[in-house]
């Protein structure tokens, strides 16, 4: 409402709420520690799972903060700010995803204390702002080149621990790593390179890499074969089926003669893209759309094993896996089209059937097939998975580790108390309850670990403070120990892109001192807007 002398003028509809500066703020800042504080007991090897039910009663047991997140129905915007915090975590780097969240929880803590102390929003995410910049840049002296496979392993085991997967930890590293590598094509990893398939039944233990593509299909037909050894595979975009015309038409049968020309002329055209495929050497046919009946009864009797409705996605990756080319007009289709696989077979796997094209040459594209005894367990097992080929990836292409354990946070944070003294003005407030922000990473560690927090912290800060930057918290002892040599180890990439999306998720937020909810489109103010939004 705005005043022309002393009459009112109404700008928002009636329907229309507003929260504007303190309350706004802290609005935001409450369901932004809410969200942080929904995740904070799955940090570190000893983070208990959350169970979350839907409407539909279908069950996600995990501890992996972003699926937490995206799993939840929140619905307050400021809210939603620091689930993006975890999302953008997720892409950039594949793990972190909780130390982001609870990190930037504990930053709008420490900023609503300086608020209420009188210190105006813009100075303390300007403070933020400085004291992000200072922390990549002692990250990056304080982290660890490495090159070799061993420490990759590492790295891969670490993201791995207190998850499902850990009790299998160190094939699965393996199996990762090796998989990461195979797809790697100089300063380019692409994951999607990386097929990730599951089936229930048997031990973690006898999940594989296979270099080649599994697909969740079978045989398009009973009678045709279930192996097929030195295999020439064509690979279809287009159904196998009689075209279409381009224009609509419609025929007039007027007596058997012509129906029966009809169906000649229909099986023929078939017959005959049966005779191209099979004269130019294929013996398996992977189309991503349909096959007709009468092809799939003419490549049984040519003994060509097929497969139809196959996944756009899975296509791409056995082109790379088989080097075939993706045929979307068979009138310019030759052998050289086709690709090359050693072995393509449908297996049963638990209660699965699978079709596996593996033994390639040169594969470019491979596939890690996971087993567990139950789904939820297959499907914890998948996501740590995932978790790992991210900061596996991250660490082949950066080559730098830091030591976990909260060992990074508490060397920043004194690190960042030595900086305050170098800042003038009431940003040196900032800077320090940054620092301060930082160890609740080491205290939420400890806290999770049944271990007290003071005491670790007092512990960890004598140990940094006599030059011991690795010294981290172990959380099965209980002991501050040296990281690296425990063999606790994090890709460089993944602590940054931490801080630095806690750091600008928190000063977007100290920002907001207007809250304005629109109502529903046509309520009682002007025209409405196109976005309802819960305050």
């Amino acid at each position: 409402m705005a005043y022309a002398g002393s009459q009112p003028i109404y700008i928002l509809g009636g329907s229309s709420q507003r929260t504007r500066g303190r309350d706004a703020r802290r609005s935001n800042v409450l369901a932004a520690r809410a969200v942080a504080g929904a995740v904070r007991t799955t940090l570190g090897p000893k983070g208990m799972d959350k169970m979350l039910v839907d409407s539909s009663d279908n069950v996600v047991v995990t501890n992996d903060g972003v699926t937490i997140l995206s799993e939840m129905d929140i619905e307050h915007p400021g809210a939603g700010m620091i689930v993006e915090v975890a999302e953008t975590q997720e892409e950039e780097t594949g793990d972190g995803t909780t130390t982001a969240v609870v990190l930037a929880g504990e930053l709008l803590s420490r900023a609503e204390d300086l608020l209420d102390s009188g210190v105006h929003p813009t100075i303390v995410a300007n403070g933020y702002r400085f004291a992000a910049a200072e922390a990549r840049a002692f990250l990056e002296s304080m982290a660890v080149v490495v090159d070799d496979e061993e420490s990759i392993r590492e790295v891969a085991r670490t993201a791995m621990t207190g998850k499902a997967a850990e009790s299998a930890r160190e094939q699965l590293a393996d199996l990762v790593v090796r998989a990461v590598s195979a797809v790697r094509e100089g300063d380019t990893i692409d994951l999607d390179d990386v097929s990730v398939e599951t089936a229930v039944g048997g031990s973690v233990d006898d999940s594989v890499l296979v270099e080649g593509v599994v697909l969740d299909k079978e045989r398009a037909r009973e009678g045709m074969p279930r192996r097929v050894e030195d295999a020439r595979v064509l690979l279809a975009d287009v159904p196998l089926e009689v075209r279409e015309t381009e224009v609509s038409a419609e025929l007039n049968v007027t007596s058997p003669d012509q129906l029966e020309q009809f169906l000649q002329r229909e099986e023929t055209e078939l017959r005959g893209l049966v005779d191209a495929i099979v004269d130019a050497g294929a013996n398996v046919v992977l189309c991503r759309k349909g096959i007709d009946d009468l092809v799939q009864h003419y490549l049984t009797r040519e003994g060509v094993l097929a497969v139809r409705r196959v996944k756009s996605s899975d296509m791409r990756a056995l082109a790379r896996a088989t080097g075939a080319r993706r045929i979307s007009d068979f009138e310019d289709f030759s052998a050289e089209d086709l690709g090359h696989a050693g072995v393509v077979e449908e297996r049963e796997v638990g209660d699965e059937t699978l079709l596996f094209v593996e033994e390639c040459a040169d594969p470019r594209s491979v596939s890690l097939l996971l087993r567990g005894g139950t789904e939820h367990v297959v499907d914890e097992i998948e996501r740590a998975v995932e978790d790992a080929m991210g900061v596996v990836r991250v660490t082949l292409l950066d080559g730098k580790v830091l030591p976990g354990g909260g060992a990074p946070e508490i060397a920043l944070a004194d690190a960042l108390r030595e900086f305050a003294d170098g800042v003038e003005g009431r940003e040196q407030l900032a800077v320090v309850a940054f620092a301060d922000a930082l160890e609740v990473v080491p205290r939420t560690l400890a806290e999770n670990a049944g271990i007290d927090p003071i005491d670790s912290l007092v512990a960890l800060r004598a140990r940094h403070d006599a030059g011991e930057t690795a010294a981290g918290l172990d959380a099965y002892s209980g002991e501050v120990s040296d990281m690296f040599e425990l063999h606790v180890v994090e890709p460089l990439r993944v602590k940054e892109q931490a801080i630095d999306g806690a750091a600008e998720a928190v000063e977007l937020v100290l920002r907001i001192d207007d809250v304005i909810a629109a109502g529903p489109l046509g309520g009682d103010g002007g025209d409405g807007g196109d976005e309802d939004f819960d305050v």
